[in-house]
């Protein structure tokens, strides 16, 4: 009997984690990922893997990361934009005649903490808010979205301003000592808003998603435990 329960909640997670890889690939190639907002337009990219990771712990959690990270490198590789250097070692490099492999730091790194953050936060959420009650998980999940979001944000733009500083000046046309000035604003202005936006549909996914992840009463791992 466990073991055909076990069986069930394997296949639960499989199912979920093929769903939200899917869903990266949607939101990667297509407008749906982006948010209108008044002032930006606000990437939700980084949701699913928040959610994955709440759900179903950091190691598929690191793994969706890894998903977010490969479509940065298809899309901007593919479709390149004029910071697409600092995402894809194939595109050059302002200045230089060929792409750096610090891209793939860029890409990767940061995305695939953003599957393992939220868990963390969340785990001690959880002593924070209370985990009884459906107001102190949903509470305990915003705030690890908004962990999340700022790890995909903070990480990606410092590791640009650290690695590519030169690069990004002579994208920009500005002088180098106005690059931390700038990045600093894309923070401000692309993360809160995507912070805020994480923070209010990861709830609203999750706390169904985990009622249907705990059918049986037995959660099918320590991430879906909420």
């Amino acid at each position: 009997m466990n073991h055909a329960r076990n069986r069930s909640s394997q296949t639960r997670e499989l199912v979920l984690l093929a769903m939200f890889s899917g869903i990266l690939f949607l939101l990667a190639f297509t407008p749906i990922g982006l948010i209108d907002l008044p002032l930006i337009k606000a990437t939700i990219l980084h949701v699913p893997v928040i959610i994955g990771s709440i759900l179903l712990g950091p190691k598929k959690g690191a793994f969706l990361g890894f998903v977010f990270g490969l479509t940065s490198i298809l899309k901007n590789t593919m479709v390149p934009s004029a910071l697409s250097f600092a995402f894809s070692p194939f595109i050059p490099v302002p200045g230089l005649d060929h792409g750096s492999p610090w891209a793939l730091v860029i890409c990767f790194v940061p995305r695939i903490l953003v599957g393992v953050t939220p868990w963390l936060v969340f785990q001690g959420a959880k002593q924070l808010f209370g985990s009884k009650s459906a107001a102190g998980r949903a509470s305990g999940m915003a705030f690890a979205a908004v962990a999340g979001a700022f790890t995909n944000t903070i990480l990606v733009m410092g590791l640009i301003f650290l690695v590519f500083r030169q690069a990004y000046a002579v994208m920009k046309g500005i002088p180098v000592d106005a690059v931390l000035g700038v990045i600093l604003g894309i923070v401000g202005a692309n993360g809160l808003p995507e912070a805020v936006v994480a923070a209010v549909i990861t709830p609203a996914v999750c706390m169904p998603l985990a009622q249907v992840l705990k059918l049986g009463g037995k959660s099918p791992s320590a991430g879906a435990e909420v």
